[in-house]
């Protein structure tokens, strides 16, 4: 998978803060010239915190739509349809900051389920825990954040999908690692 270059990651956030804005302040998008990247399917996140505490997430893990399409639902969508959140409000906007996580496509974790924790790799990849009719996904940099190890890494991301924490150690759970290329920005002067 191509990486996007650094312009590419400042075009990325300001794609998710034109649709963001658009949608809550009803400001113009930005007239921005998107790089061919951008027509590629990939899956992304856009999480969105205030000072310091998440505030949105939501995202495409799979490849689904052109990636600046993604961006934008997704941006939009971390702002208004985050279940564990009410929606974000036009005088919040200067407050937050937000990621835009591009991601690689995920792939199952092909090895024992007791080996599972050595083919995780702290730092360098997320996880999808899925079984049972459910599944659940933690970003990348949340094990980092957290400062977890992988075992407690695959515990939460069983937590995450309704599942028991130690649900990885069990074939009937499949376990799924990808990787995520983050760009970061604010909304502080923009509104």
């Amino acid at each position: 998978m191509q990486l996007l270059n650094p312009d590419e990651g400042l075009l990325a956030i300001r794609l998710a803060r034109g649709a963001i804005e658009y949608t809550i302040v009803k400001k113009p998008k930005p007239m921005v010239h998107l790089t061919p990247v951008f027509s590629e399917k990939r899956g992304v996140f856009v999480t969105l915190t205030k000072q310091g505490q998440l505030r949105g997430c939501i995202g495409f893990p799979y490849p689904v739509m052109p990636l600046g399409d993604a961006i934008e639902d997704a941006a939009v969508a971390a702002a208004l349809e985050d279940p564990r959140f009410p929606g974000v409000g036009k005088n919040e906007l200067v407050d937050l900051d937000f990621e835009v996580t591009v991601l690689t496509v995920p792939v199952t974790l092909e090895c024992d389920p007791q080996d599972r924790p050595t083919h995780v790799e702290v730092g360098r990849h997320g996880l999808i825990a899925r079984g049972f009719g459910t599944s659940g996904l933690l970003l990348p940099q949340v094990a980092t954040e957290y400062s977890w190890d992988a075992k407690t890494f695959l515990d939460h991301t069983c937590e995450k999908a309704g599942l028991p924490r130690n649900c990885w150690t069990k074939n009937n759970v499949e376990i799924l690692t990808f990787e995520g290329q983050i760009f970061t920005g604010t909304f502080k002067g923009s509104v």
